[in-house]
């Protein structure tokens, strides 16, 4: 297949992926995103930050564009843990709620929209580019991208897939699952 092929699904499931997020903020109530159900178990509002916030920092490594979050938009937000949790364990992780939808609605929607006019003007020759060479270090070597990278190292192509789209439609599984605890449904069949 043709990098410009790949590019060409890139974009198109991206847009899919993005839809899926916005549908549930448009059918989620806030006290539905911060429902609580027990030690260590992750609300809603986690995996919403955490997969958005994660997304605006791997986005920085592909592109070169610093994040979007600082700390104006923290405030605006108001997550309990001002973190998205990467290096930290469920027993810390498991109280995040997010404070204000409406702004994390604005922050999601600017890190998607970065991304979607990124891919649009993206150089299909970009993907095969390296981005992190083998050997890699404890941080990198433990991670999925790791698992999936070729002999050259990270590419790429496998940052967008690992890091942001494969990243998100985990998340997504969670946040379709955490809905049923609260009465609601996923988004497809």
């Amino acid at each position: 297949m043709s990098n410009e092929l790949i590019l060409d699904s890139l974009r198109r499931r991206f847009r899919a992926l993005f839809s899926l997020y916005e549908e549930c903020l448009e059918t989620t109530t806030l006290d539905q995103i911060n429902t609580h159900l027990g030690e260590r178990v992750m609300p809603i509002a986690f995996s919403l930050f955490h997969y958005v916030n994660m997304h605006d920092a791997s986005f920085m490594i592909l592109s070169g564009e610093p994040f979007i979050c600082d700390e104006a938009w923290l405030a605006r937000i108001a997550p309990t843990i001002p973190d998205h949790g990467k290096h930290r364990t469920p027993d810390e992780m498991h109280l995040q709620q997010i404070g204000d939808l409406g702004a994390f609605r604005e922050y999601m929607t600017a890190v998607f929209s970065r991304t979607e006019t990124w891919l649009g003007t993206l150089d299909p020759s970009e993907l095969d580019r390296v981005l992190l060479t083998r050997p890699f270090g404890p941080a990198v070597a433990s991670t999925y991208s790791a698992r999936v990278a070729g002999e050259a190292g990270i590419t790429v192509l496998d940052g967008i897939e690992c890091w942001l789209y494969q990243h998100g439609l985990r998340h997504m599984g969670e946040i379709e699952h955490s809905r049923a605890f609260v009465g609601l449904t996923g988004f497809t069949s």
